[in-house]
């Protein structure tokens, strides 16, 4: 049998080594950091190895750390998740949850309706959502899941997608009335583009490539349309704005400019052509999650599916069929 502090050392270092911070962790533990430090010391002394690198500025793993972290993790996730399980059975999910999400305006739009759809739901959950333009670092912050448009770059995060939003291209009457309404995807050339560029969150697969072009679909037809001069944003919301605005044709979700379209501030230019479709994605770090998480991933993907089925791309057999075999704790 495992020696109790053996695996109360286990989690501190795994504590300590995800959040690559004696201070941070030291925070998130409640603890004081001279009493983490001295024990993560020690754990190395009884074990004979040195798991981690410190300097004045950071901590890293040594290879012999990376190898005990991988396994360490595992472990104290499914210890977690165990505990978590027993106490959802004693009274439901609990807690605080933590979601990071991107500000476009649709996500402001749905995602607080879901958000507080569950939170009268599960009344022991305490739902906290931040905005942020790109994906933030889940893990070292403290959260336990994100919104992500666009497939998050990092690999090793775990991703469940619920939606694939329409693109289209789009600009305002006036700009058409001064520059001319293009007839085929080539006529995009002489024309002002504003351009969504990729972010930290992710990649984007309607954004335009380096060289200044748009991946464009029609039936079974597909181009590569060279864009002329152009102003950029990585945010949806900036980019709607610039074409509101009269600077240009953009490429844009057609879920974010549906009130624009209804008021003739927008005008759909080559509406037989469409961008490649925005996934939507909701991402963890692990897949042994707490019930808080598990059933927040549960209500919050059929509830988005539902919502922006109709605005955008339908999700093929099998994806639908993972989505709806998800089970709510």
């Amino acid at each position: 049998m495992a020696h109790p502090q053996v695996l109360r050392d286990m989690a501190l270092f795994v504590e300590v080594a995800k959040r690559k911070s004696f201070s941070q962790a030291a925070v998130a533990l409640d603890v004081p950091i001279s009493s983490l430090s001295r024990r993560i010391t020690q754990f190395e002394t009884s074990i004979g190895l040195r798991l981690l690198d410190r300097t004045t500025r950071k901590i890293v793993l040594t290879p012999h750390g990376e190898a005990y972290y991988e396994q360490a993790t595992r472990l104290v996730e499914e210890a977690q998740r165990t505990f978590d399980e027993l106490i959802a059975q004693a009274k439901g999910p609990s807690g605080l949850l933590k979601i990071a999400a991107p500000p476009d305006p649709w996500v402001l739009r749905h995602l607080s309706a879901v958000a507080g759809d569950y939170a009268r739901r599960y009344a022991q959950v305490r739902v906290h959502l931040d905005v942020w333009p790109h994906l933030v670092d889940l893990a070292q912050d403290g959260y336990d899941l994100a919104l992500a448009v666009g497939a998050p770059r990092e690999t090793s995060m775990i991703t469940r997608k619920v939606a694939q939003l329409e693109t289209g291209l789009f600009a305002a009457p006036d700009y058409l009335d001064r520059a001319g309404r293009p007839d085929t995807p080539a006529d995009l050339a002489r024309h002002q583009a504003v351009l969504v560029a990729p972010s930290a969150s992710g990649t984007s697969p309607a954004a335009a490539s380096p060289s200044g072009s748009w991946p464009l679909e029609r039936d079974d037809a597909s181009v590569s349309a060279r864009v002329g001069r152009a102003v950029s944003s990585n945010s949806q919301g900036m980019a709607r704005r610039l074409v509101t605005s009269g600077h240009g044709i953009g490429l844009l979700q057609v879920i974010d400019v549906e009130q624009d379209m209804e008021a003739g501030r927008l005008e759909r230019v080559l509406p037989e052509w469409r961008g490649l479709p925005n996934p939507v994605y909701l991402v963890t770090t692990s897949r042994l999650l707490p019930a808080k998480t598990r059933s927040f991933i549960a209500f919050a993907s059929r509830q988005l599916a539902e919502q922006l089925a109709p605005r955008g791309v339908t999700l093929d057999e099998v994806e639908l069929a993972t989505l709806y075999d998800l089970q709510e704790a």
